[in-house]
């Protein structure tokens, strides 16, 4: 059956204006938005604390390390969640700068380019990663305290999270282990994957997920805070 040749050159256009056009607006949209963000925290004065110190230098680097995990007496209500976080953070790095399509896309676009982990670790991060984000909602609905503070943010972060696994795997057609060719035998489902990936980029600066470029300084001055004061670790 021959080719329907209007909708193949369709296909081929969404994923050039994905390609094209369409990335580089996300980018232009996260960079602006990434520091606008930073600006709006930056620009509030500093607080002059005019108390002694109790902890300062060392201390201090070291409350910002310890407070990356829960204390000992939240341990057995927050393990679960904080490991998974932490699996699902990790699966995503896997993901985003281990597959060899994403290297050589990453590679097109910045000439950077890296040795590709094998194809079977990159199914399990896409598990691990599909998994994590499935029970943090889950978690989220069941408990009566954050479904109430949850509102619209958390769960356009979630699906937009979640939307660039679901639409990569459905633009999955080759060996784990194969870079994709520039032109591929799915336009259509790859155009739909980097719009969704480029959805994201455009919403990260503006919603709960700018934690990705806030959670070291946040987390530094909370810690700093607390040393200052005394806090044990």
């Amino acid at each position: 059956m021959p080719r329907d040749r209007g909708a193949e050159n369709g296909r081929m256009g969404l994923l050039d204006f994905a390609r094209g056009p369409g990335l580089w607006l996300a980018f232009i949209v996260f960079l602006a938005g990434t520091c606008w963000r930073l600006w709006s925290v930056l620009r509030y004065p500093a607080r002059v604390d005019a108390s002694r110190p109790r902890a300062t230098g060392l201390a201090v680097a070291g409350a910002t390390l310890a407070h990356l995990w829960p204390r000992t007496t939240f341990h057995r209500a927050t393990t679960a969640l904080s490991a998974n976080a932490f699996a699902w953070h990790l699966a995503l790095a896997v993901v985003l700068f281990g597959f060899a399509p994403h290297i050589a896309f990453i590679a097109r676009a910045t000439g950077l380019a890296w040795p590709a982990l094998p194809g079977w670790v990159f199914g399990v991060a896409v598990a691990v990663a599909l998994f994590g984000l499935i029970f943090a909602l889950m978690i989220r609905l069941a408990q009566p305290v954050t479904r109430a503070i949850s509102g619209i943010d958390d769960y356009a972060s979630w699906a937009l999270t979640t939307l660039p696994f679901l639409t990569g795997m459905a633009a999955i057609y080759l060996p784990l282990d194969m870079p994709y060719p520039w032109i591929p035998d799915r336009p259509a489902a790859l155009a739909i994957h980097l719009l969704s990936f480029e959805l994201l980029l455009a919403w990260l600066p503006f919603g709960k997920l700018a934690h990705a470029a806030l959670v070291f300084a946040s987390r530094a001055a909370t810690a700093s805070a607390f040393a200052r004061k005394g806090a044990a670790a």
